[in-house]
């Protein structure tokens, strides 16, 4: 079980895929909660140049409430993370995999939760 969904997007970039991806989200009840330009940050702390590479930090809030009310803890795997890494000429896509990120939790209702959001997620990433 690979802990990724992954899509590369051929003849593209970082800047002009954002847009669809948050649309993608948006159509499947995500926000982002959270934007970190990874390869911007890199180049000011520590001077090191490297592609575009953007996080977002997904949301489904009714989701979330629902994981957060079965166990607490979860919070600490939240949100989900949705990466935009520029691969040459291609934009790779890719968010976690719920359930890869639940396995150290032993809660079969929350594995459940988690596999709703696995696939609601396969479904944006898909949408791009």
């Amino acid at each position: 079980m690979g802990y990724t969904l992954t899509r590369v997007i051929e003849n593209s970039d970082v800047d002009s895929l954002d847009p669809r991806v948050r649309e993608a989200l948006s159509d499947k009840g995500f926000g982002v909660l959270t934007e970190i330009d990874v390869s911007a940050t890199m180049k000011k702390k520590i001077g090191a140049e490297m592609e575009p590479y953007r996080i977002l930090g997904a949301c489904n809030p009714h989701m979330a409430y629902q994981a957060i009310g079965i166990e607490p803890r979860v919070g600490a795997m939240l949100p989900c993370n949705v990466i935009l890494r520029q691969i040459g000429p291609d934009v790779e896509v890719s968010a976690i995999d719920p359930v890869a990120s639940m396995q150290a939790i032993d809660n079969a209702e929350l594995k459940v939760v988690a596999g709703q959001v696995r696939d609601m997620l396969r479904e944006v990433i898909e949408a791009i």
